[in-house]
């Protein structure tokens, strides 16, 4: 533990008098004040305000300096889907691109190139389907995976011997084919679990770490706690568990608010004999923070302080926490602990106070501290100004926003795809396209990669705008660069279509995601079913809507009494019947009572009928 005393404290204040009413550390250059009122009164909306000591703020304005050139682009709104300047990753020619409906086809072979979404970095929680996994990935053929997965697609929603057929096939399974398949059906856990189980049961064939964590992670996002816990425990049994498996678990109920059982998983790592250290406690903490759960991760560090030894990351993940949930005052007080005990904090612990200030909406207290960092260090960094920047974007605040990009590039920092992704997304909401072109130049310049969060939200400036064919392009400029899709850009995509009532292309969008092997989650459904309802395509939409609740999903919100009043029409009352009762099994049971009243209607409107054709 570091004994040197630290440069800087946090202290707390009585507003009234003006001083200090507390604080036992005594190096006063540079303090977070805290009005007094805030500690005996919570309730009152006051926040923590930052002051300097003996420090003259010399904040030079510099004028605007557009990222732009002259030559870059001409082009207004009405025209930017016409063409692709250049200056991209790839050249976009003139020809239009067009979709067979079975996916996506190119007249020419280029596409466009593009960038965009914004997010993420230190203290940031990103779980983004397609191109971020969850540490369990597989190298398996994937030829071979693609013919097991349409084995599963074609017969589990068909309600046929899925297992029968598998068995017949010849399947090689090994663990990495039973990764890739499982990754295949990450959104769907009944497919996914009868797959798991059938593959369990195979001569010759036991499950390794891997493949249960693999299984385990879909039980997690899909809520399935007492399997997963089951499951869990098996693994116990045949020693299995690796701290990957328990931190699935922990994330898993977390993201459920599930504090105690996240906490109980903590406890369960003892029973089998894990080792219990700092880091461990950290990984906890830092789960329940991003998950929002700050009072609980602090609650269990107060419990659990006296029986291990906490360091510098320990704090960090506290203070986190709290900012998250955009309590200054226990994150003040975080600080506070942290620098009497010792500790110097870091830039990491400056970004993260940083980023809270600004979600408190506390901007200029967050300015006097980015000075404070500048002054007196740490150095601010990439996700420093980061931080400031897309602040400033999320407000349209862009010629602010290029001042501070220029002062980091010249005081030596790399820009990143992240800064650029913020930068793009608040040019792109100002319609400035111009701008948008010339920071992709300039990425291109300085070898800086667009990443997945970049074309995102590229794709998603153009279908905010309902221009669903640009949008493609720069998928087929995403896929040319190699980066995976997410299920949020096919989402996107096949959305606007159907907005712009291109009902075609918006089913061509839903055949290129699963040709892709990228498994439709709740949303995709949603979109897709909705999609088919409003074109008229009843029929359809009911097989998909049962085919994702045998997947396991719940019921989307949909607009019930369009699709009911479709089937009253075609006279077709059992159907809603039917569906009705599936609703109600999977626990929808408003939309059920929806559809019953529907088909209760038909069923009336049916008996009026029949004596009046005894007389004719």
């Amino acid at each position: 533990m570091t004994t040197s005393p630290p440069s800087y404290a946090l202290s707390i204040r009585d507003d009234d008098k003006n001083g200090v009413a507390e604080s036992k550390c005594g190096f006063p250059v540079e303090k977070l004040l805290i009005p007094s009122c805030r500690i005996f009164n919570p309730g009152i909306e006051s926040f923590p305000i930052i002051t300097l000591r003996g420090i003259m703020l010399d904040w030079k304005r510099r004028r605007f300096c557009s990222l732009t050139k002259e030559n870059v682009l001409k082009t207004n709104s009405r025209v930017i889907n016409v063409r692709f300047p250049e200056l991209l990753v790839g050249s976009l020619p003139r020809k239009a691109l067009a979709f067979s409906f079975r996916g996506f086809a190119s007249v020419t072979g280029n596409g466009t190139d593009s960038d965009a979404d914004y997010e993420s970095g230190e203290g940031d929680y990103v779980d983004d389907d397609c191109t971020n996994g969850d540490g369990v990935k597989s190298c398996a053929n994937p030829n071979e995976v693609d013919r097991v997965c349409k084995v599963i697609d074609e017969l589990f929603s068909l309600d046929r011997n899925m297992e029968a057929v598998l068995d017949e096939c010849g399947v090689d399974l090994s663990h990495e084919l039973v990764v890739g398949v499982l990754e295949r059906f990450k959104h769907a856990r009944k497919p996914a679990f009868r797959f798991f189980c059938w593959a369990g049961k195979k001569p010759g064939f036991t499950h390794d770490s891997r493949t249960y964590n693999a299984m385990m992670n879909i039980l997690g996002k899909t809520r399935q706690f007492e399997t997963m816990v089951s499951m869990l425990e098996e693994m116990g049994e045949k020693g299995l568990l690796t701290m990957e498996t328990f931190m699935i678990a922990i994330k898993a109920f977390a993201a459920a608010k599930e504090s105690r059982k996240a906490v109980g998983i903590f406890e369960l790592m003892k029973k089998y004999k894990f080792k219990v250290g700092v880091d461990t406690i950290n990984s906890l903490l830092d789960t329940l923070g991003r998950a929002k759960l700050g009072k609980e991760a602090h609650a269990l560090f107060e419990r659990l302080k006296d029986r291990f030894v906490y360091n510098l990351q320990t704090y960090t993940v506290l203070l986190n926490g709290w900012c998250r949930v955009r309590n200054l005052l226990e994150a003040g007080r975080v600080w506070n602990e942290m620098v009497e005990k010792g500790f110097k904090p870091d830039i990491v612990a400056h970004n993260i106070m940083l980023e809270g200030l600004l979600k408190c909406k506390k901007r200029s207290d967050a300015i006097k501290l980015f000075e404070v960092m500048r002054a007196k260090g740490p150095s601010p960094n990439v996700r420093s100004y980061t931080i400031l920047i897309r602040d400033l974007c999320k407000q349209t605040k862009m010629k602010e926003a290029v001042e501070y990009f220029d002062e980091m590039t010249g005081s030596g920092c790399q820009p990143d795809a992240v800064v650029y992704t913020c930068l793009i997304t608040g040019f792109g909401n100002r319609k400035n396209m111009d701008a948008v072109f010339g920071l992709l130049k300039d990425m291109k310049e300085k070898g800086c990669l667009p990443d997945g969060h970049t074309y995102n939200a590229l794709i998603k400036l153009m279908t905010s705008r309902r221009m669903p064919d640009d949008a493609v392009r720069i998928y087929k400029n995403m896929i040319q660069g190699g980066i995976e899709p997410s299920i949020h850009t096919y989402n996107m995509i096949m959305k606007s279509y159907f907005q712009t009532r291109n009902y075609e292309m918006g089913c061509a969008v839903w055949d290129e995601m699963i040709r892709k092997g990228c498994c439709p989650d709740d949303n995709s459904y949603t979109v897709f079913i909705g999609g088919l309802i409003r074109q008229g395509r009843s029929g359809e939409a009911c097989k998909y809507l049962e085919e994702m609740i045998e997947k396991g999903m719940k019921a989307p919100q949909l607009d019930y009494d369009k699709f009911g009043a479709d089937f009253s029409r075609a006279g077709k009352p059992g159907i809603l019947e039917e569906l009705a009762r599936k609703m109600e099994l999977s626990g929808k049971f408003e939309v059920s009572n929806v559809i019953a009243r529907w088909a209760e209607m038909m069923k009336k409107r049916v008996n009026r009928k029949e004596p009046d054709e005894q007389y004719t």
